[in-house]
């Protein structure tokens, strides 16, 4: 029963008020404390309220972020420690990547002496596709080949291949037969070759994905964090011990993406978070500049694209309506790989028949992998909030821009959203990457 109070009745004393806000504000706090994201997120809350009144809100946060050193930053609850060898085969590092559900590892250089530094003691990050869009890259037509080029079966040979050249002579004196060929098993028998259980993970170093062990310290600011996560297409980055020389933590764009989520309610992420798509500057991917594939394209000219184009995903267009129906990301070819028994050809195997497969087998399976296929999509008019919340539940790195009709407008990454909360201030790293990695184009450094 509802009962109707009159004005006087609902009249309180200002300590009453006061005392009614009070309590409000605990209870927030005691809601927010839930997680340790959201007691980071504190911390920026009671940073941000101290900055000067005349910095605008994205000068707040820099200042904010830069008073933050990477070591508050929570543990993920997915992160294992995790080293792969250097000596370590292909087949062993996807062993070990597979079990325990990890899509890269940091390398460790077995020759290092034990009391190297953390430079001398990680070579890299190695990464589940790369491994496997290596073994591809194995397959494809051989070019001319002078006849000085070392015999198939050679130790040069290998280690050429290893650095990514097209060597399909070296499979047929594996006994794989003709590059050409359609053979449903052929990447079974790939798989199972000699240079795949010889190759080791050292040899393929520069090659595709592979990035430069590139490591922040403890104390070091979450502005730089941030930063090489977006400006410098960093994906992940490893936060070091220097006392023990050891990886300490590995931030991830997606962990950066979670964090925002659970500080939803602060002032300092409404601020920004409030605003629409377009007054942040997103998408910054335009309808003309995505790269798309057809469903109709084998699956390999997929993965050759995204290889080629340096990109994470692509949109899958039906031909006829020129539509978006699907998207596809690089990490799905390990489905070939992990998954051989979803195609019957990986040669001819069509993109849409790709992405069903992949479906039917994570349903058989149950697996706890999210849908890598599905393709999510936003209006122009969604907010920030709204954006990287969808993100975080649907475990995405992007998500496509669509009109009411259901047309490609744009493209949204975790990276674009991360480089639209703070700026890198003029002359921030100084020659700090020099000779490490390139710069972005129109850098300021």
């Amino acid at each position: 029963m509802f009962i109707k109070k009159n004005r006087k009745n609902c009249r309180y004393t200002d300590t009453e008020r006061e005392g009614g806000k009070r309590e409000m504000a605990l209870a927030a706090v005691r809601e927010i404390l839930r997680s340790p994201e959201a007691r980071l997120g504190l911390r920026v809350e009671d940073l941000w309220d101290i900055q000067e009144p005349e910095l605008s809100p994205t000068e707040k946060l820099n200042a904010c972020f830069e008073s933050i050193p990477v070591s508050a930053f929570p543990l993920a609850p997915s992160y294992k420690e995790i080293e792969i060898k250097s000596d370590a085969t292909l087949a062993e590092a996807v062993k070990i990547l597979a079990r325990h559900n990890m899509f890269s590892a940091p390398v460790v250089d077995v020759d290092a002496p034990e009391d190297a530094s953390w430079i001398d003691r990680y070579i890299g990050i190695v990464e589940f596709a790369g491994i496997v869009v290596w073994i591809l890259h194995q397959s494809e037509p051989a070019s001319p080949r002078s006849p000085s080029t070392p015999s198939p079966t050679s130790a040069s040979a290998i280690a050429a291949a290893a650095n990514g050249l097209n060597f399909a002579l070296e499979l047929e004196a594996l006994g794989l037969g003709s590059a050409a060929t359609t053979s449903g098993n052929f990447f079974e028998d790939l798989t199972s070759s000699e240079l795949y259980k010889s190759t080791k993970v050292c040899d393929i170093s520069g090659t595709f994905r592979w990035a430069p062990f590139l490591a922040l310290e403890r104390s070091n600011s979450f502005l730089t964090m941030l930063l090489l996560l977006s400006k410098y297409k960093m994906k992940s980055v490893p936060v070091l011990d220097l006392g023990s020389g050891r990886i300490d933590n590995i931030i991830t764009q997606s962990a950066v993406i979670h964090m925002l989520v659970e500080c939803a309610g602060l002032q300092w992420f409404e601020s920004w978070g409030t605003k629409k798509l377009s007054e942040v500057g997103l998408p910054m991917v335009t309808p003309n500049h995505i790269v798309k594939v057809y469903e109709d394209e084998p699956v390999l000219q997929a993965f050759k694209i995204m290889r080629k184009n340096k990109v994470g995903g692509v949109p899958v267009i039906e031909r006829e309506s020129k539509r978006p129906v699907g998207n596809v990301r690089l990490r799905d070819v390990q489905f070939l790989l992990t998954a051989p028994e979803i195609f019957h050809d990986y040669r001819t195997v069509t993109v849409k028949d790709f992405l069903t497969a992949v479906r039917r087998y994570l349903e058989k399976n149950k697996t706890a992998v999210p849908m890598l296929t599905e393709y999510v999509t936003c209006k122009k008019d969604c907010t920030t909030k709204e954006l990287i919340q969808l993100l975080d539940q649907e475990k995405i790195h992007r998500v496509y821009v669509v009109d009411d009709d259901g047309n490609l407008q744009g493209l949204i990454t975790l990276r674009d959203i991360i480089s639209r909360l703070v700026h890198e201030p003029r002359g921030y790293f100084g020659d700090f990457f020099d000779g490490v990695l390139p710069l972005p184009p129109n850098t300021r450094v």
